[in-house]
């Protein structure tokens, strides 16, 4: 226990800090520009798979190109429950609002089964025609088809041609004949330019429509990110780039968002709860080059992150070999440069979630313009690290370095995850996972980095209730940033955040720990997440997060079901696979090994404690703060991944010298 010299802050009043923080980013911050839907019912439906905004332009796709010309545009994400998506998923996904096959999803992915055809919501009769030859039964002979069930009131689905895989010799040929269905459909409306054409949605629903869909539909731990993101065009917004609740991101949607604009620009509702959000323009100079630009992005990002990031990252491994292999370490001045490269290291984190300030994806080597990049950013960052005045400091480079990665990181993130999509750290289109906020291993950097902050600023802090009041400002900032609805978004971190640095407040502060504060603090984060859950499902329900949603799920009865199967997703990330569950026994191991220097004569960790006895208290935190957040999230593992690689690289170089033990 550490000695206060003053009374400190009670439970009661860090939580107190905590929800009016939390309320007061969520209700001062921006919400969402949102336009109103068009009034204009969609009356035809063109499908198609394979097709990117690659092959869109004035003189392969003529047709296509006119249709974009008078569209709203956008990237469209249409991952499935398998590693490989096919158009028979996709085309499901169209009628039910649910990723892939319900029949044949794993039990974690939360398809209802038996699936529910929701087109039978709508007040009109659907005619489809099958033109491309994929399966679908066809309801009509040919193009004349189109008019007479337009002039009939009804809804028109026209499945098209497809196209094969890239690198097909068949391509060019395929994409011509989707041209001319396309061509052809709308001749029967009178063209393409036709002032009375009516709303137009095309879609291609995959990336692939294999003859034989069961041989590449298999299922994984993740969709596959190997192909690439999709075209999806709506008339409704001409000129302007599309959007929607699911994505917040300008320019990319999810294909699970076509069914609620189906049905929302009709007046229907879905049977139940579906995932996706209606679809929205926003206005943008080049919606095309944009949707161009999330494609090219999506695709090259995976490639190029593990040069760009691993170049900068190995400077922090031969960091560690300096302060850890003893003849080197006795050198004070090889030493003092380990302990600036680990200082240093984790610094392309934060510069990678910043990674698409720069359209390095237009290089013709992205590889080495994401590695420019990414060496450009970090260099500057590095000289505000190591040229300070808190250079002099030992603690001081370690801990400006973790300051700036909590900040930067929170930053973007307040700012309305502008810069993070398919940069090598934040959101990637193609795997359809998180399109904004914090994900869990955002978080997991947050909460380390602030967590080292924290320890390297308690050296410099005399007295118990700076050390306190520090750690309140700093949990609080975290906590509101990481929740916010506008913000990070993020479920989860609430829970772990609260407990953490809650509890660390108590072990600065003298107070003696009851178990009531405990149970206080975990009550606490529970109920400010649902606070700020319920103060977002109040919002209109396109403007909605997942938090509110939750509320949506609480409402109907699901909640076991979202927890089993939360549960059961992280569970099968720990055991799907074999790298990550290394990393796991590794983190336990490592979690136990902090809290026990003494007894595994781990003398520099030990003297560190003799010297800052406040470190052990914010490695302890730390620790709580990493299972909990591990239990609370689908993807823990990925997040105790996070935190374990922060702190492996910034924890050697702020341990006393062996001399000095």
């Amino acid at each position: 226990m550490l000695p206060a010299s003053r009374p400190a802050p009670r439970p009661l009043a860090l939580l107190g800090l905590v929800v009016m923080l939390v309320l007061g980013v969520l209700l001062s911050g921006p919400s969402p520009a949102r336009a109103d839907g068009p009034d204009e019912p969609v009356g035809l439906v063109i499908v198609t798979s394979g097709l990117g905004w690659e092959d869109v332009s004035p003189e392969a796709t003529p047709t296509l190109q006119c249709l974009a010309d008078r569209s709203g545009l956008g990237a469209m994400n249409t991952t499935s429950t398998t590693v490989v998506s096919t158009q028979r998923q996709g085309v499901e996904t169209l009628r039910t609002g649910y990723r892939g096959l319900a029949e044949e999803a794993p039990r974690t992915s939360g398809i209802p089964t038996p699936p529910t055809d929701q087109w039978e919501q709508l007040p009109v009769d659907v005619t489809t025609l099958n033109l491309g030859g994929s399966g679908a039964e066809a309801s009509g002979a040919d193009g004349t088809d189109v008019a007479e069930a337009l002039g009939a009131g009804d809804l028109v689905e026209v499945i098209a041609p497809s196209l094969p895989e890239n690198g097909d010799p068949a391509r060019a040929d395929a994409l011509t004949a989707l041209d001319g269905t396309v061509a052809a459909v709308l001749e029967e409306l009178g063209g393409c330019e036709a002032a009375g054409l009516p709303r137009t949605l095309l879609v291609s629903v995959a990336a692939t429509d294999p003859e034989d869909p069961a041989e590449v539909e298999r299922t994984g731990a993740v969709a596959s990110r190997t192909v690439g993101l999709q075209v999806v065009m709506d008339t409704a917004f001409p000129g302007q780039t599309l959007t929607s609740g699911a994505t917040k991101q300008t320019g990319v949607v999810v294909l699970t968002d076509v069914l609620p604009t189906l049905l929302g620009s009709h007046d229907a509702s879905a049977d139940g709860l579906i995932p996706g959000q209606p679809l929205r323009g926003v206005d943008h100079d080049d919606p095309q080059q944009l949707a161009l630009d999330r494609s090219l992005a999506a695709a090259e990002v995976d490639a190029a992150t593990v040069p760009a990031l691993g170049s900068w990252l190995a400077l922090g491994v031969i960091g560690l070999v300096m302060i850890l292999v003893p003849p080197l370490a006795r050198r004070p001045r090889v030493r003092a440069i380990g302990r600036a490269l680990a200082a240093v290291a984790p610094l392309a984190l934060p510069v990678g979630l910043f990674a698409s300030l720069v359209p390095w994806w237009r290089s013709e080597n992205p590889t080495l313009a994401l590695t420019g990049v990414v060496w450009g950013g970090c260099l500057l960052l590095s000289a505000i690290v190591l040229g300070g005045p808190w250079r002099r400091h030992p603690f001081g480079p370690v801990g400006v370095s973790a300051a700036l990665i909590a900040v930067l990181m929170l930053g973007e993130s307040a700012t309305g995850s502008r810069f993070q999509l398919s940069s090598p750290l934040g959101s990637q289109p193609i795997s359809g996972g998180r399109f904004y906020g914090l994900s869990n291993h955002l978080f997991g950097m947050v909460l380390a980095a602030a967590m080292m902050a924290l320890l390297c600023l308690f050296t410099v802090l005399a007295t118990a209730r700076a050390r306190t009041l520090w750690t309140l400002v700093v949990g609080g900032l975290v906590a509101a940033v990481c929740v916010a609805p506008s913000m990070g978004a993020d479920f989860g971190s609430m829970l772990a955040t609260v407990p953490a640095f809650g509890l660390l407040a108590l072990l600065v502060s003298g107070i003696r720990l009851r178990l009531w504060h405990v149970l206080a603090l975990g009550a606490g984060g529970g109920a400010a997440v649902l606070g700020v859950s319920f103060v977002d499902w109040l919002r209109p329900a396109e403007d909605r997060t997942h938090l509110g949603r939750f509320i949506d799920e609480l409402l109907s009865g699901e909640l076991l079901t979202v927890i089993i199967r939360k549960l059961a997703q992280n569970v099968a990330m720990t055991t799907g696979y074999p790298a990550l569950l290394v990393v796991m026994i590794l983190a336990l191991l490592a979690s136990v090994a902090v809290l026990m220097p003494r007894i595994l004569r781990w003398r520099s960790l030990a003297a560190l404690d003799q010297q800052h006895p406040t470190a052990y208290a914010v490695r302890l935190c730390l620790v709580v703060g990493t299972w909990v957040g591990y239990l609370v999230n689908d993807t823990g593992p990925v997040l105790v991944a996070s935190i374990f690689g922060i702190w492996l690289a910034l924890l050697p170089a702020v341990l006393p010298r062996r001399e000095d033990v």
